[in-house]
């Protein structure tokens, strides 16, 4: 027997707010940074399921609110949510957001939270985001440092494939393409932007209540579903439990947690 709407419905709301909790210690610093006011004009980046893009909506009060991604099925959880809450200013549309045509100089702040690093062209994308802001307009985005700095990815990677050295991540669909603070800096300032600063954050990410929901959660990453599919049967089993291992070690009373790092990125439309 399928699923009826109530629980697909529900699916998909448990898949966002698993990454909602697992970012949980960057929210705060976020939205402080971001200072959304009321009135704004606000563009959400990559908003997935739009939980960002809902608390812009509350923010920005008699403003409006664009969430913009790739995934038809996010976006349509982000309206299905959006709806529930009864929030009258957002809209969303399925387009990518190096080449959308946006309106000029439309928007006050533009949002992005981990959603700017799979760009395939970053000086274009920010361009194209700097010309969409007013001048003096604010772009916020938050982007992972290099994985020698985030336990999270290093450890899955080991449980996964033991002693074996870290592939090069591809050029595109890589969390870590903007690593690099000052290659970041130099092409937001090459593609409009006058005024650059990163802040450095270390704050750890949470994948679950505890290591079963943990589990879970991992192997439906593409970069783990992947892995796990090109080995034998006896070789993906053997990994699951190394993976099992390696996410109970990180239990805590609240959660399985590891450490991270981030960028958080404010620069400044020139004017």
């Amino acid at each position: 027997m399928s699923k009826g709407p109530v629980v697909a419905v529900a699916d998909r709301v448990g898949l966002a707010e698993f990454y909602d909790v697992e970012l949980q210690r960057y929210r705060e610093t976020f939205r402080a940074a971001a200072n959304i006011k009321p009135g704004d004009a606000v563009l959400d980046i990559g908003c997935g399921a739009g939980r960002t893009t809902r608390e812009a909506a509350i923010a920005s009060g008699t403003g409006t609110v664009l969430g913009i991604d790739l995934s038809a099925a996010q976006l349509d959880l982000a309206r299905d949510l959006v709806a529930e809450e009864g929030l009258a200013n957002v809209r969303f549309v399925r387009a990518d957001a190096q080449v959308h045509a946006f309106p000029q100089a439309e928007f006050d702040v533009a949002i992005s939270r981990f959603g700017t690093m799979f760009f395939t062209d970053h000086i274009a994308a920010f361009r194209n985001i700097a010309c969409a802001l007013r001048p003096g307009g604010r772009f916020v985005q938050l982007v992972w440092q290099g994985p020698e700095r985030n336990e999270w990815t290093n450890e899955v990677q080991e449980a996964l494939t033991p002693g074996r050295p870290a592939q090069a991540p591809a050029p595109t669909g890589n969390p870590f393409a903007l690593a690099d603070s000052g290659v970041t800096e130099a092409m937001l300032l090459a593609a409009g932007f006058g005024e650059v600063h990163c802040v450095d954050l270390n704050e750890p990410i949470c994948y679950g209540q505890d290591s079963v929901i943990a589990c879970a959660a991992v192997r439906g990453l593409r970069s783990v579903s992947t892995a796990l599919d090109a080995m034998d049967a006896e070789g993906a089993e053997a990994a699951l439990l190394r993976l099992r291992r390696t996410l109970a070690a990180h239990q805590r009373p609240d959660g399985v947690w590891f450490d991270a790092r981030a960028w958080l990125i404010v620069a400044t439309r020139a004017g």
